[in-house]
This record gives C-alpha cells, sequence and structure tokens, in this order.
C-alpha cells in the first residue's frame, strides 16, 4: 500500500510548534508502556505518533501522563497535538475523532470467594465498584450502573489495592490488566466475558478543525488496513486488543 502523504497545508493545524506533541497515557498498558532503563515509552500509541510525524515530516514530542483523564485534558487544552482516546460521549467536547483503531474489553475483577459469577450480577444495591477516575470504564459506568456504588480512585492500581484491602467489592478495568492482577497473586479473579468493549481513537483538538480531523482520520484506517497496527500490537507482545474493523464511510 503506497503510504498517504499529509498535505502540507495541514502541517500547522497538526504542528504549530513545528513539533507534533503526542499526549500518551501510560495508565492503559495495552497502548503504551514504560520502556526498561528509564527510556522513553513504547507500544502501539507511541508508533502510531511517531509514524504521523514521519508523513507531516516533524519531530514528535511525547507528552506522558499516568491517567487518561490528564492525557485528554492536555490535548482539548492544546498542550498537546494528537492523542490516544477511547471515545466516550463524554469526551467530545473540544476534542475530534477518528474511527478506532484498537478494541479493548472491559471486564470486572472480584474477590476468589466472591458469590458473583457472571457481569449481569454486578449492578444490585450494596455492591462498590472501585474504577481510575476519569477512565473510560469510569465514564461507561456512570452511566450505565443504577444499583451499586462507584468508588473513583486516582488510576487502576489503586482500584487494584481497593479490592485487595477489602474496601470494594467489585474492580473494574481492561481486562488484561485484571488478568495480570489475577495472575500475580491469588484472591482474586475475573468474571468471564465482558461488561464493555473501549474503542481506542486518536483525537485532536476541536480547533484544529475538520479538515485535519479528516485526513487524521484516512491515516487511522490506511496503519489498520496495512497491518502496521497488527504488527505494532504483536511487536510488542500485547495480548487482548483487537485491531478495529475498518470504518464505515459516511454518507
Amino acid at each position: 500500500m503506497t503510504s498517504q502523504q499529509i498535505a502540507p497545508a495541514l502541517v500547522p493545524a497538526f504542528a504549530p510548534s513545528g513539533t507534533l506533541r503526542a499526549s500518551i497515557n501510560l495508565g492503559n498498558p495495552i497502548l503504551a508502556n514504560r520502556a526498561p532503563a528509564g527510556g522513553d515509552p513504547v507500544g502501539v500509541s507511541i508508533d502510531l505518533a511517531y509514524e504521523f510525524g514521519r508523513r507531516l515530516g516533524v519531530p514528535v514530542e511525547l507528552v506522558v501522563f499516568e491517567k487518561a483523564a490528564a492525557s485528554v485534558d492536555a490535548v482539548r487544552a492544546e498542550e498537546a497535538d494528537i492523542g490516544f482516546f477511547a471515545v466516550d460521549p463524554a469526551r467530545s467536547e473540544g476534542l475530534l475523532f477518528t474511527a478506532p483503531y484498537v478494541l479493548i474489553e472491559g471486564s470486572y475483577l472480584v474477590p476468589e470467594s466472591s458469590a458473583l459469577t457472571e457481569n449481569g450480577q454486578v449492578d444490585r444495591e450494596g455492591a462498590r465498584i472501585s474504577v481510575g477516575s476519569g477512565s473510560a470504564y469510569d465514564l461507561f459506568l456512570t452511566r450505565a450502573i443504577q444499583h451499586a456504588g462507584i468508588i473513583r480512585l486516582q488510576g487502576a492500581p489503586a482500584a487494584l489495592a481497593a479490592l485487595r484491602e477489602g474496601e470494594v467489592e467489585v474492580a473494574a478495568g481492561i481486562r488484561q490488566l485484571l488478568e495480570g492482577e489475577a495472575a500475580r497473586a491469588s484472591g482474586v479473579r475475573v468474571l468471564p466475558g465482558r461488561f464493555m468493549v473501549i474503542q481506542q481513537a486518536m483525537g485532536i483538538p476541536a480547533a484544529r478543525g475538520t479538515a485535519a480531523q479528516e485526513a487524521l482520520a484516512s491515516f487511522v484506517e490506511e496503519m489498520k488496513a496495512s497491518g502496521f497496527v497488527a504488527e505494532a500490537l504483536e511487536r510488542h507482545r500485547i495480548e487482548g486488543a483487537l485491531v478495529a474493523p475498518a470504518a464505515q464511510p459516511s454518507f
């Protein structure tokens, strides 16, 4: 597949400073992880950022955050030029998204001794669900949960710790992360299936305009179709994520 070049007139819309500032969320290990020995983060989102910077012909600066909410806020405030976010209606203000490039499952973690056996049993009176504040799971559960309480904490590690310490009955998060927690030490288990599918997309500040959004959307579609995203997931040994299908044309 021939690489699609970005129109030179759009370069200032993406990198007004001359450098493409990419907002990176280390709270989602499927997309980004810390590199050993203190190097730059690694992951599919970083690979996409550098490839997009190459298309623009500008250097890339990684603006790194520990939580999704802070990463989103940086792009919305134009403190970063592009970002990698879960698509959610609550994040639409001030941002323009592409179609998703990766799909991730959101699941529940419970104590081994819990009577819960399926996702539909979680939303009940008296139950407490811990979740990283401002994450895609928080936004989704805020709309979907009607009976259980949602305990919002500062990041996934705190949400998992709350479950281990008996402060909540359920922890919500990325299935891969929860499976890793269950494998790390006994005492917890992941409920079968998923309660949501997270659509990970790229986004830009809304002020950059629809022409820039369309160019970024075309880039994402090419990265999926060419195998770039699939190869990045394999190279970084990521399990539990699927390449999103091609976006359907809007007429």
